[in-house]
C-alpha cells in the first residue's frame, strides 16, 4: 500500500518504520527544519533517538505532497498526532476527500469529551473509510522490531482488512474488531490508570497496591465502556486490558511516569516539562472526569488521578481518599 503517516512524533516512526517492510511508506512532519534534519541523519534524534530510518522511508513537510502519497485505491493516511491534535489533522485532509484515515491517537477530546471516531465521523462523514489502531505497545519496542499485538478497529471490514494486510509484518501481530468504543474506551483510560499506579509506586505502596489499582481500574474502563456501548468482552483483551498491564507497569510508559514524578511532589508544569513528550492520561483525566460525572458513573479512581493534577490535591493524600470509601461487593453478574 502507499501509506502516509501524518505525525513525526515517538510513536508516528515507529509505525512508519515497522510499516516499511511492505508498503511504500511516506512521514510527515509540520517542521520543515525537523524534517530535513531526519532526511540527513536518517533518525528522529529528537523523539525516537537509536533507531535509524529505513533507506525505504520518504520523509516530507509537504503536507499536499503527504496527501497525494496516499491517494488512490491503494492508499492509506495514518494520523499520528495526539487527541488534540486529531480535528486540525482531520480538518486539513478533508477537502483532499482521502478514502481510508487511520489513527493512532488514545483519549477523549477536551471540551468534547469525544471520542477519536466520534471527532473522525463529524468531520468526514460518511466519505471514507475510518478505523482506530490501539493495543498494547512502546514505540521503542516496535522500532527495534520486537513482537507486539494490535488491534485495528473499524466499521469498515475492508479497511480491517486492508491494514490487517499491511502491518501484519515481522513481528508485529494485527487483529480486527468491529467494536470501536470498546477500543477506544479502553485506550484513552488506561492512560489516567497509569497515572495512579505510577503515583502509588513512585509513594512505595508495593506490588499488591499496583495489583489492585490494575484490577479496579479495569471495572472503572468496563463501567464507562459498557455504558456507551462498548462490548464487555473488548476491554478485557489487546486494547483493554492488554494496554492497561503495559502501561501501568511498564518504564517507557509516559503517563506512568507521570504518576511518579507527582509522588515526588512536582507539579504538574515541570512534570510536562522533563517528559518532554505528551502523555495523553493528563488531558484524558479532565475529559472523563466529566463524562462521568454527566452520566452518573462511578470511577473514584480516575476523580483521584483528575484531583491531583488539576485540583492541586496531594498525592498522598489522593490514596488516602480511596483507601478510606466504603467496602464494595466485587463479584457481580453485572458489569462491576
Amino acid at each position: 500500500m502507499n501509506i502516509s503517516v501524518l505525525g513525526a512524533g515517538a510513536w508516528g516512526t515507529a509505525v512508519a518504520i515497522a510499516l516499511t517492510a511492505k508498503n511504500q511508506v511516506l512521514m510527515w512532519g509540520r517542521s520543515p527544519q525537523a524534517m530535513q534534519t531526519m532526511l540527513e541523519q536518517r533518525e528522529n534524534t529528537h523523539y525516537l533517538p537509536g533507531y535509524p530510518l529505513p533507506e525505504s522511508l520518504q520523509l516530507t513537510a509537504d503536507f499536499d505532497a503527504a496527501i497525494a502519497h496516499a491517494s488512490g485505491p491503494d492508499g492509506l493516511l495514518i494520523i499520528a498526532t495526539s487527541v488534540s491534535g486529531l480535528r486540525p489533522t482531520l480538518e486539513a485532509c478533508k477537502l483532499h476527500r482521502p478514502q481510508r484515515v487511520v489513527w493512532l491517537c488514545k483519549g477523549f477530546e477536551e471540551g468534547t469529551q469525544l471520542l477519536p471516531h466520534q471527532v473522525a465521523e463529524q468531520i468526514l462523514g460518511q466519505q471514507c473509510q475510518l478505523g482506530a489502531l490501539s493495543g498494547p505497545s512502546f514505540a521503542q519496542e516496535v522500532a527495534q522490531g520486537l513482537p507486539c499485538a494490535l488491534t485495528i478497529a473499524s466499521k469498515s471490514q475492508d479497511l480491517c482488512q486492508r491494514v490487517v494486510q499491511a502491518l501484519h509484518v515481522n513481528a508485529m501481530r494485527v487483529y480486527s474488531s468491529d467494536d470501536l468504543v470498546g477500543v477506544e474506551v479502553g485506550g484513552a483510560v488506561k492512560n489516567i490508570l497509569a497515572i495512579a499506579t505510577g503515583v502509588a509506586d513512585g509513594l512505595g505502596l508495593g506490588l499488591n497496591a499496583r495489583a489492585a489499582l490494575i484490577t479496579r481500574g479495569l471495572a472503572e474502563i468496563t463501567r464507562l465502556g459498557v455504558a456507551l456501548g462498548a462490548r464487555s468482552e473488548t476491554l478485557v483483551g489487546l486494547t483493554g486490558l492488554g494496554d492497561l498491564i503495559l502501561t501501568c507497569t511498564g518504564d517507557l510508559s509516559r503517563n506512568r511516569k507521570v504518576g511518579l514524578a507527582l509522588a515526588q511532589g512536582k507539579s504538574l508544569a515541570v512534570i510536562v516539562e522533563e517528559l518532554g513528550h505528551v502523555a495523553e492520561g493528563v488531558r484524558c483525566a479532565q475529559a472523563v472526569r466529566t463524562l462521568a460525572a454527566s452520566l452518573a458513573i462511578e470511577m473514584p479512581i480516575t476523580n483521584a488521578v483528575a484531583s491531583v493534577l488539576f485540583d492541586q490535591v496531594p498525592a498522598q493524600q489522593m490514596i488516602r481518599q480511596l483507601m478510606a470509601r466504603d467496602a464494595k461487593h466485587e463479584i457481580s453478574s453485572k458489569p462491576v
